[in-house]
């Protein structure tokens, strides 16, 4: 296996208007790291995947894999494999034929190709099905076998392409596994393109989360939860969404955070107000997940700095937890609770914010302020 470094790649498409897909990314995924590439449609994901594996010309910058500088490299040359996703599998030929077919081509031993096909078979559960065409597999056996002919190759770096986007929710969380599971057996470099965040968070070792054909944090999946470098990323990782809320803090001795609107105001701890003093008197954006609002106690009173009263829109009992979606005058806000009392759409209720995780943001810049949340332990 081998490291992969990008170095202030870019890529601009010149057909007609020039349009920057990709501003300049640095980036280093070390030997037998697993990184995911992230981010909404359109934001330059793909294709820096694409620029990896040479099916895109990189416009500037320099691309190394291993020790080798492959900006300019033919795709062939690279020694990567690709799975992409749709399976490209070829229908007309079996499992055991799809699985052999690029060892084939490179002219490998017959003992070799069976030994490799077989040992792929096995990691990837696919004995049973190796006479099979594809036509007669399931959606994720299908996908298995396009990762087959991937590890067949023993390449130096595997690159996957959205490729759980064509399974049901049930397939995707098992084949996520097989793929995570995959990748600790062969310690393999891999670099993963997903627009799903739950895809990163559960299988990345690191995230590099895009926007508009920006990095805006490359991090671990829990510092990316618990430190967002800014607003975006901190609205796109967590589902459900970070709930913000504009404002202004106020106070001398002791900040206090008011919405715009008046409907919420929280009093801030002292070692808060001391990171947050540069902004006092300022307009800023106050974000806090939905798991640290929790219903408040009937005896808890309204004026006690950490509790809103919210009209709930929307009440979705999950089981094991209630997701609520409120309003606090002009503020929307959800919550995730504990399913001890199922409100009614229409109730109004208190909840109760943790005030060691609420998370500021410049409303111009948009880049984190203050003090970070506290990391649960």
């Amino acid at each position: 296996m081998a490291r992969v470094k990008l170095e202030q790649v870019r890529k601009v498409y010149e057909d007609g208007k020039p349009y920057v897909a990709v501003h300049g990314i640095d980036l280093e995924v070390e030997d037998g790291e697993f990184v995911v590439l992230v981010g909404p449609s359109g934001c330059g994901k793909s294709t820096t995947l694409r620029m990896i594996a040479g099916l895109e010309p990189v416009t500037s910058g320099t691309l190394w894999i291993g020790d080798r500088v492959v900006t300019d490299m033919a795709p062939k040359d690279r020694d990567i494999a690709m799975v992409f996703q749709n399976y490209a599998l070829y229908p007309h030929m079996s499992v055991y034929d799809n699985l052999a077919f690029a060892l084939k081509l490179r002219k490998q031993p017959k003992a070799e190709i069976d030994t490799r096909v077989k040992q792929a078979a096995d990691i990837l559960g696919l004995r049973e099905v190796l006479d099979r065409t594809p036509k007669q597999l399931s959606g994720g056996q299908r996908q298995r076998v396009a990762v087959g002919r991937a590890i067949v190759r023993q390449p130096q770096v595997f690159l996957f392409d959205e490729p759980l986007s064509n399974l049901d929710a049930k397939l995707r969380v098992q084949t996520r596994r097989e793929i995570s599971k995959l990748h600790r057996d062969l310690n393999a470099t891999m670099i993963y393109v997903t627009h799903d965040q739950v895809e990163a968070m559960t299988m990345g070792d690191r995230i590099v989360v895009m926007n508009a054909g920006h990095v805006q944090q490359i991090d671990t999946p829990l510092a990316l939860y618990n430190r967002p470098a800014n607003k975006f990323v901190a609205g796109f990782i967590g589902s459900p969404a970070m709930n913000f809320v504009p404002g202004t803090l106020t106070g001398d001795h002791e900040a206090k955070f008011q919405s715009d609107d008046g409907a919420i105001v929280l009093g801030m701890a002292g070692a808060a107000s001391k990171t947050l003093a540069a902004y006092l008197g300022k307009q800023v954006i106050m974000g806090v997940r939905p798991e640290h609002l929790a219903m408040a106690e009937r005896s808890a009173s309204d004026t006690a700095g950490d509790t809103v009263r919210v009209r709930l829109d929307a009440v979705e009992p999950m089981g094991n937890e209630i997701v609520l979606h409120g309003r606090a005058g002009a503020n929307d806000l959800t919550a995730r609770v504990a399913p001890r009392q199922v409100p009614e759409p229409g109730d109004e209720v208190a909840l109760q914010i943790d005030l060691s995780q609420l998370h500021f943001f410049d409303p111009s810049a948009q880049h984190a302020i203050g003090r970070e949340p506290e990391v649960p332990h």
